[in-house]
């Protein structure tokens, strides 16, 4: 079998002395939706920071095109072309929309996107481009948010691998492939979208 474009292999992580993940085994394919599902707690966001870097972890139980990354600090992670964007509106005050979207372009990484593209997909970012960042409603990222996922198919079209959380199973299981269910820092169930019951997903996320 083919290496995938991104392999954790039995991953803990480790907050101080209180373990947060517990042997956390994923794989995410070229061009492949995975989303990842669980309750609060569960170790959803843990697992993202030690891919994007923001928490180390041993060398070879991330993978990434071929490569062991699990050490690297972020800033080398990112430049591999791993980014991570958190939930929340963390936006930087005192710039324009515009401005907070060229930050996001400052790794200088060769690719498809530009501000012309980003814009093509998300008319409501070219609308709003010159006004403070603070001026988007929470009605209109809530708009955002909707966007991204009506246009996951033309991102991963442009060569991206997506690895989304979220807290709506319904939603999950329409955009992803496959699924990860983490319950207490630990893989409780995986497989494909559309092969998992209800059933099954429910007693993996609340331990039934």
């Amino acid at each position: 079998m083919p290496e995938p474009l991104l392999d954790v292999r039995a991953l803990d992580a480790f907050y101080g002395d209180f373990q947060a993940l517990f042997g956390v085994s994923l794989r995410v394919e070229p061009g492949e939706v995975v989303a990842v599902i669980g309750a609060n707690g569960a170790g959803k966001s843990t697992l993202l920071n030690c891919i994007a870097g923001a928490i180390r972890s041993s060398r070879d139980a991330i993978r990434f095109d071929g490569e062991a990354i699990g050490d690297q600090p972020a800033h080398a992670v990112v430049g591999r072309g791993i980014a991570l964007v958190p939930e929340g509106r963390r936006l930087f005050a005192s710039l324009s929309v515009e401005e907070n979207l060229l930050i996001g372009g400052q790794v200088g990484r060769q690719g498809p996107w530009n501000l012309a593209r980003i814009y093509d997909l998300f008319p409501v970012l070219a609308e709003r481009r010159h006004v403070p960042s603070t001026s988007l409603s929470g009605g209109q990222q809530q708009i955002v948010v909707r966007e991204v996922y009506a246009r996951l198919s033309a991102i991963v079209a442009e060569g991206s691998s997506l690895i989304i959380v979220e807290q709506d199973i319904v939603q999950a299981l329409k955009a992803a492939g496959r699924v990860y269910c983490l319950q207490e820092g630990r893989v409780a169930l995986t497989g494909s979208a559309g092969a998992l019951t209800r059933e099954a997903i429910s007693a993996a996320y609340f331990g039934a």
